[in-house]
């Protein structure tokens, strides 16, 4: 896709399906050498953590059916494994409440 890195492929695909509030993508790749899946060029496995609004009201399991649904070109290209948290707005409310009183 026009020269960009599969994580810029990823980052922009998540942007435009969910409007995240958040979205952290960390290549893993180098932790996966000489594993299934592993690719010498790398970007092979990520994680990613997303909020959105979008995520209101649907379970984990169709949350990422969703995201493998928006990625799929770039899972049957190269990507072996996604790690994923994808949260709501509601969620990440809730964890940055409970961090807050907890003292974390």
């Amino acid at each position: 896709m026009n020269g960009d890195t599969y994580r810029a492929r990823i980052e922009r695909k998540l942007t435009q399906a969910f409007s995240p509030v958040a979205l952290e993508i960390r290549d893993d790749s180098h932790m996966h050498a000489g594993h299934s899946g592993h690719n010498p060029l790398g970007e092979t496995h990520f994680s990613v953590r997303i909020v959105s609004p979008v995520f209101a009201g649907m379970s984990a399991v169709a949350r990422q059916r969703e995201i493998y649904r928006v990625l799929a070109d770039e899972l049957r290209e190269r990507v072996h494994a996604l790690s994923l948290q994808a949260v709501s707005l509601d969620e990440q409310a809730k964890t940055i409440a409970y961090e807050v009183n907890s003292g974390n």
